[in-house]
């Protein structure tokens, strides 16, 4: 099961202040409920020896690298959402990331997009990623779309380590990505899934 393990990463997505904590500029609803969830994902998959991949929005302090609808939260002063440096880009309590981490930085909803992610992981060995973090409809399934168009087999979303704004947007994003081949379980059930 080790060499299963070896090719499998874990993605931990957006997991940052901003969009988990009650005051981040970003906040998504959803995303406190699930951070001990994502604690424990990161807890077995060190466990599992699995590749762990931090990944993370960090902007331009002056918002030149941000998608045109968010520019006007940047600039005259005010300190934008994940900018690079603030408080609000930092992971939130009880994530850390250690020697052996691997750190990608982001600027738009998929961790593919414009990033070497796929080279990366191609030159790590990993054909198998499993997903969790914030916001289902935005990053998350952005990012396993464009895994599944690039043929990593399986893609697993664990469904409570995942949310968005509301458990109805949550479910029907989950629903689209089982649609298209991507494994959706619980923690618990990815937990005792080989173990």
């Amino acid at each position: 099961m080790a060499e299963k393990w070896n090719r499998t990463a874990l993605l931990v997505i957006d997991m940052q202040k901003d969009f988990i904590h009650e005051d981040g500029l970003m906040r998504v609803n959803g995303g406190k409920a699930i951070v001990p969830n994502v604690i424990k994902a990161v807890q077995v998959a060190r466990q599992r020896g699995i590749l762990l991949i931090w990944v993370v929005r960090e902007h331009d302090p002056l918002g030149r690298d941000v998608e045109l609808f968010r520019r006007h939260l940047y600039g005259d002063g005010k300190v934008g959402p994940t900018a690079k440096g603030s408080v609000g880009g930092e992971l939130v309590e009880g994530l850390v990331i250690e020697e052996g981490d691997y750190k990608l930085v982001k600027t738009r909803f998929s961790a593919f997009f414009a990033t070497h992610l796929h080279s990366f992981l191609k030159g790590a060995g990993i054909d198998s990623l499993v997903i969790t973090g914030v916001q289902t409809p935005n990053c998350i399934r952005q990012t396993v779309f464009d895994a599944v168009a690039l043929d990593y087999q399986p893609v697993t979303v664990i469904v409570d380590a995942t949310a968005a704004a509301t458990p109805e947007i949550h479910a029907a994003n989950i629903y689209d990505m089982k649609n298209v081949g991507v494994a959706t379980s619980s923690l618990q059930e990815w937990c005792e899934h080989n173990a």
